[in-house]
């Protein structure tokens, strides 16, 4: 410690170094003679041997002159009291009462459970002065004091604290809330002050006043940005919304700030950084001159992707999924997308995109930024199920197991097995997605299924191919295709007019399908705005007793028109028709049906249109539908009226003559994925053996 006292010393004034060459008033020899020597074996002495010593010593110093006031006690001598040096009594002599604490803790939790308290918050009316003529306004006192309740400690208490020390702490933390709301609208100089007025009548709840002095709005005086030249030129104030002469209101210089952090990145600039700002307020002018520096960093382009970490995709397969080229101005949106893409693949359980530097000269005066993939393997296999309910189409269930990356990149394995009151089947698929490119898949299938509707009753084995490019929740493309081949061999029921019998009988068929969609709604799952157009070809051949060509074509328009914010009006038509065949060398499984949750509601699954005389349905070779909703949301619930129309015809034109109609209410709940839809319907002019109510549930839209 003398070592530390000394070298804080040494750096001292000269004054010190004085003071310490001064020689001491007693030496260390001289000061430990005066110190007798102590024997730690020794006896403590007595009182009167310490009084007897003391004596002595005083009596030497009178003898050697010296003055009697240098042996003099410090204290002087207490004078002899017999109740001291009397014995102390036993301890029941002593009349003690046990200490009972609990009637102040009692008195103490009634004061507690009594302490009530309000609040008024008073200055705040010349914010409305401040804010004249100045665009966009800075917040009034309503908006200020609708914020405060949201953050407020005296307001949450409601009303009611422990303790008179619990008021004072929420009132001091509350004065500092609403100076901060102040200072965060442009009014820097806003002062508050808290007070709590006790209530005259010494009964009554406790008032805390906070009177705010709001201070002059302070407004943009001057607006800097400290950085190098950008392209284009105004490429940072452009996106910095405040102007000269509106409020320095922090929420929205802050939000300004962002916006440039995020537009830099999306016009070629990566590696941007945004500084701290400086705000150089002036009392006089009441204005403040604004300083924000900003590092833009190199202008970049795309360039190579690089892959880390537990690899799931090569670079090659992950270019394919990118929506630029390498070369192209970098845009961080773009970034994003990839991202996203990666991530639907369902094969990560991590997945991050980051640009790295490389200095290298890239196109248009730009340096190459590569892309580093930091890649985690998720797991592989899904299992799956859904189910649905229609009248006439009974209960439905499937379920499917998949291995997403069997066949990498992206070859997936699916098995799946349907279970119904109507249907049961089994299939096995192969899928490959992003197929030399992004959101276009390849898909072999082979099924095996049985249907039992009142329609036909059927058993179906399948081999099908198809390609498609499809829409995604990610990428929702404006054209969508899809085509490829089908090959069946079915062994259907159907009644034979000339016999006025149902009589078995196998077909075999080999198609083209083809189908293309015109999409221009705004979402893929719930449109509320926009229309889609679609077309499905099919050439056809019916093989087996003469070969038969024909064609079957199906044509649906929707359309979405939102009326207010709540309220969606949504139409569908459809039309199909089958030319080149008569309707008994078609399959059953092959023909236009109508009714059902997908096609007209109120009628049972394929009920409508020209049945035998046993009132079941036959099927046509010509289709029209059509309906109308009106969709209402509130929240994640809505309600949907609709009315359906349709009719089945045996003729290969379509006719408009005997249109059934059916009309219902519905309910939706909207999740994440969808809306989940419960209709009820009732058919118009219902004829016999058709069912007075039908339900459907299933997830999605009707259209």
């Amino acid at each position: 410690m003398a070592q530390a006292v000394q070298a804080q010393a040494q750096p001292g004034s000269a004054q010190q170094d004085t003071n310490a060459a001064e020689p001491p008033i007693i030496d260390d020899e001289e000061f430990d003679a005066t110190i007798p020597p102590i024997d730690p074996d020794a006896p403590l002495g007595t009182v009167e041997d310490w009084d007897a010593e003391q004596a002595q010593l005083e009596a030497q110093a009178q003898a050697a002159g010296e003055p009697s006031s240098a042996t003099e006690p410090m204290l002087p001598r207490l004078p002899d009291e017999p109740e001291i040096n009397a014995p102390l009594g036993p301890i029941e002599s002593f009349d003690v009462e046990p200490f009972d604490e609990s009637r102040y803790t009692e008195a103490d939790d009634s004061v507690a459970r009594s302490v009530r308290y309000s609040y008024r918050i008073e200055g705040l009316d010349s914010l409305q002065e401040a804010a004249e003529n100045t665009e966009p306004r800075p917040d009034g006192a309503r908006s200020i004091r609708a914020r405060f309740e949201e953050l407020s400690a005296l307001d949450d208490g409601d009303g009611k604290a422990s303790n008179g020390a619990m008021v004072s702490a929420r009132m001091l933390e509350d004065q500092q809330l609403l100076a901060d709301l102040l200072i965060g609208e442009c009014f820097y100089d806003a002062t508050v002050n808290g007070a709590i007025e006790f209530p005259e009548s010494g009964t009554g709840p406790l008032v805390v006043v906070l009177t705010a002095s709001p201070g002059p709005c302070y407004r943009f005086g001057s607006i800097t940005f400290n950085a190098p030249p950008v392209e284009p030129a105004d490429l940072i104030s452009r996106n910095f919304v405040p102007t000269l002469g509106q409020p320095i209101d922090a929420e929205r210089v802050l939000a300004a700030e962002a916006n440039i952090a995020v537009a830099l990145p999306q016009a070629g600039y990566p590696f941007a950084q945004v500084g701290q700002r400086d705000v150089l307020l002036d009392p006089e002018t009441e204005t403040g001159d604004y300083t924000l520096p900003v590092t833009p960093g190199p202008r970049s382009s795309f360039g190579d992707i690089l892959t880390r970490g537990s690899t799931v995709f090569d670079a090659d397969h992950i270019s394919k999924l990118a929506r630029f080229e390498k070369g192209d101005l970098y845009d961080s949106r773009l970034v994003d997308d990839l991202r996203k893409a990666l991530v639907a693949t369902g094969l990560y359980s991590t997945v991050a995109v980051q640009p790295q530097q490389t200095g290298v000269e890239a196109p248009g005066g730009t340096q190459y930024a590569d892309l580093a993939v930091d890649q985690e393997a998720g797991p592989a296999r899904t299992l799956a199920a859904n189910a649905g309910y229609g009248t006439g189409q009974g209960i439905r269930a499937q379920g499917s197991w998949t291995h997403r990356n069997l066949f990498p990149p992206e070859g997936a394995l699916i098995v799946s097995a349907t279970g119904g009151t109507q249907e049961q089947g089994a299939s096995v698929t192969f899928r490959r997605s992003n197929a030399g490119r992004r959101d276009r898949a390849v898909e072999l299938s082979l099924s095996a299924l049985r249907s039992d509707f009142a329609a036909y009753e059927a058993f179906t084995g399948r081999l099908a191919g198809r390609v498609s490019y499809y829409s995604t929740p990610i990428w929702q493309k404006p054209i969508t295709y899809s085509y490829g081949f089908e090959l069946l061999g079915t062994n259907e029921q159907d009644f034979n007019f000339t016999t006025g019998q149902r009589d078995r009988r196998t077909y075999y068929v080999a198609a083209l399908p083809g189908q293309i969609t015109w999409d221009r709604s705004n979402d893929l799952l719930d449109p509320t705005s926009g229309f889609r157009l679609s077309a499905q070809i099919s050439p056809e051949a019916s093989l087996g007793s003469g070969t038969q060509f024909y064609g079957r074509g199906l044509f649906e328009a929707t359309g979405y028109y939102p009326v207010g914010d709540n309220i969606v009006i949504a139409g569908r038509a459809r039309v199909g028709s089958i030319y080149g065949a008569d309707r008994a060398d078609i399959a059953p499984s092959r023909r236009f049906y109508a009714g059902g949750g997908g096609s007209v509601r109120g009628f049972g699954y394929q009920e409508l249109g020209p049945k035998d005389p046993d009132n079941r349905p036959i099927g046509g070779r010509s289709l029209v539908e059509a309906a109308a909703e009106v969709r209402y949301r509130f929240g994640n619930y809505g309600i949907v009226g609709f009315i359906d129309a349709g009719q089945v015809s045996t003729h290969s034109t379509p006719g408009f003559d005997d249109l059934r109609y059916g009309v219902g209410i519905g309910g939706r709940f909207y999740t994440n994925f969808g809306p989940m839809r419960l209709d009820v319907a009732t058919p118009l002019g219902r004829r016999p053996g058709e069912s007075r109510v039908a339900i459907y549930i299933s997830i999605g839209q009707a259209f």
